[in-house]
């Protein structure tokens, strides 16, 4: 089997690590992406990195991170060898979930336009220019190219999910020099506990998949500095002050969503939590216009699994999918 070089994929991390003081964590994450790769490695890890070994070379690539597609460009002319062995890598890294990304003119249609979200965030948010950023659950990382893009100091995003972490690379390989940007396919408990190193922590769709949301709350808030901001987004549910809908079985076909809270029982869990100033920011609901199927994610998505006679509930008989997003403060 092809083994992955960890080593020089995280080189320049482990480096900042070491040079701020968190060699603990380095020693810790060494030992973690060891396991991962090298003891316990996944078994589609070979043709992920075919897919990406595929991409072609393409001269004076550069981003561009403040579009709704993360896209990177060249004045470079691409031939249409070079152009079918570009979609040819990009499609062996199927099924894009998040996004929207442009590879040179090759256009990625994710399952979730995921810019609309960052739209609906992006007034809310303090400055980013500076700032050290985790985002947990970050999936192929669009959204740590938005925040770069915002003039974030770092970004780290944490999802387990390998795949992401290889679509990741796929943008990150036409980025020089190398971004300030890193995604470790490991969990939020993954984490040294305390850590307190973050200015700002995004957590947007991970809550309702913890069967203990009051102890992710209180992991998210070990990862901020003093006066650090979270931010925090989930599904919710119309409902008083102490209500959390709770699914029998599943939800929307998901068999790991377990609390569901009203805006008032979340802004609860956070001042329990230690949290201060929070407040809800946005509530939307989630459409087929902004979760489906497309030619680059050919499996089920959102239509499917809503009430065909009722789209405003699941297949199971529960309320549509309705994402609040919350900012707060730790002291």
């Amino acid at each position: 089997m092809t083994r992955f070089n960890w080593q020089d994929c995280y080189a320049s991390l482990f480096a900042e690590l070491t040079r701020s003081g968190l060699q603990d964590w380095r020693n810790l994450l060494e030992r973690q992406l060891q396991q991962r790769f090298d003891e316990s490695p996944h078994g589609d890890i070979t043709r992920w990195l075919t897919a990406l070994e595929t991409l072609p070379e393409i001269n004076d690539a550069r981003p561009a991170l403040d579009r709704s597609a993360v896209a990177l460009i060249s004045d470079e002319w691409l031939s249409e060898p070079v152009q079918q062995q570009l979609t040819t890598g990009l499609r062996g890294l199927m099924p894009w979930r998040k996004g929207p990304f442009d590879f040179f003119g090759i256009h990625i249609d994710t399952e979730w336009r995921s810019d609309w979200k960052w739209d609906r965030l992006r007034p809310h948010l303090s400055d980013l220019r500076g700032r050290q950023i985790l985002d947990v659950g970050c999936g192929s990382g669009y959204h740590l190219w938005r925040m770069l893009g915002e003039g974030a100091g770092r970004v780290i995003g944490v999802d387990p999910g390998l795949l992401f972490l290889f679509q990741f690379l796929a943008v990150k390989r036409y980025i020089e020099p190398e971004p300030r940007a890193d995604l470790l396919p490991i969990r939020l408990e993954d984490l040294p506990r305390k850590l307190e190193t973050f200015d700002t922590t995004f957590s947007m769709g991970v809550l309702y998949h913890r069967r203990s949301p009051l102890d992710h709350l209180l992991e998210l808030r070990d990862t901020l500095r003093p006066g650090g901001e979270l931010v925090l987004e989930t599904l919710v549910v119309d409902g008083p002050e102490g209500y959390s809908l709770m699914p029998e079985d599943r939800y929307g076909q998901m068999r790991n969503v377990w609390f569901l809270p009203s805006c008032d029982t979340l802004l609860r869990w956070l001042d329990r939590t230690g949290f201060r100033n929070a407040r809800v920011v946005d509530v939307s609901v989630t459409t087929t216009a902004e979760q489906r199927r497309t030619d680059w994610m050919r499996f089920q998505s959102l239509a499917d699994f809503m009430d065909p006679d009722d789209p405003g509930k699941t297949i199971e008989g529960y309320p549509g999918p309705e994402r609040a997003t919350l900012i707060a403060t730790r002291p």
